[in-house]
């Protein structure tokens, strides 16, 4: 039975992906969940963030969704292997944010030597540097953790001067490891809204990357590899979002992240 593309994350940063996903592929119907309630991931442990993810993506399974995309790093670093080798129905699938950016990552650097700037969570399970070294074992990789940024974004700190104090701080950092950087990835799904800044402080010739546009590409791609679960995918171009919070303030805040106004529905899970 056809069903929605699930799209999950543990806040609001996955509607930047989102927002990429539906502008590529605007023919599907697509159901948001954000945990809000139990945000923030990233400094949670693996088997938290795993019975975590696992109840969302089964909540996204009985709302008629076959196909979830966990629009979140953390995660997809913490939680996404193990799910799809243990817990999935038949029929169902999940993917990840992190492997469509790994796999992609070649195409921009000249130096191989890239750049991850990531929440504590995502650095410390090594995903990128993993995953980046299998699909490409001669790019060097180098992490820095951003603690500030989720912080920056979810109070509205965009503009402000701590907001350019720490990215500043943290583009010297990253870079300091190594001279010869020439990408830097955006490896949490709140960064891009602070990429007017970042750019301020990054030097001429170094490319940034944002996971939205990769990740939806790289869906495209999926579902045209795969017409099995093509098929399965509804397309009325519906968009519905919940959130395990309040409604209310997912609604106001989400419109940052997506770009337009939404309309959100508390859920449990």
């Amino acid at each position: 039975m056809s069903g929605p593309i699930g799209i999950f994350d543990s806040g609001y940063g996955g509607l930047t992906v989102f927002k990429e996903i539906q502008k590529r592929l605007p023919q599907y119907d697509y159901i948001y969940l954000g945990d809000n309630a139990r945000v923030p991931y990233g400094t949670r442990s693996f088997d938290t963030v795993y019975e975590f993810t696992k109840e969302c993506v089964f909540k996204l399974f009985d709302l008629g969704c076959n196909l979830v995309i966990l629009a979140c790093n953390t995660a997809s670093a913490k939680a996404l292997r193990t799910i799809q080798q243990r817990d999935l129905p038949p029929g169902k699938k999940v993917l990840g944010v992190i492997r469509p950016t790994t796999e992609a990552v070649d195409q921009y650097t000249k130096t191989n030597r890239v750049g991850i700037l990531a929440t504590q969570g995502t650095v410390l399970s090594e995903s990128y540097k993993i995953e980046i070294q299998k699909f490409h074992p001669d790019i060097e990789v180098f992490q820095h953790a951003c603690p500030f940024w989720v912080p920056l974004v979810e109070n509205n700190e965009i503009h402000s001067e701590g907001a350019h104090y720490f990215i500043q701080k943290d583009i010297e950092s990253i870079l300091s490891q190594s001279n010869n950087i020439d990408t830097l990835v955006l490896a949490c799904t709140h960064y891009p809204l602070l990429l007017p800044i970042i750019e301020q402080y990054v030097p001429q010739g170094i490319t940034i990357l944002s996971q939205g546009e990769l990740v939806a590409k790289s869906l495209e791609n999926y579902l045209q590899r795969h017409p099995e679960i093509e098929e399965i995918c509804s397309k009325r171009k519906q968009l519905n979002f919940y959130t395990t919070d309040s409604a209310e303030d997912f609604e106001e805040k989400a419109t940052i992240f997506f770009g337009k106004p939404i309309t959100a529905e508390h859920i449990k899970v």
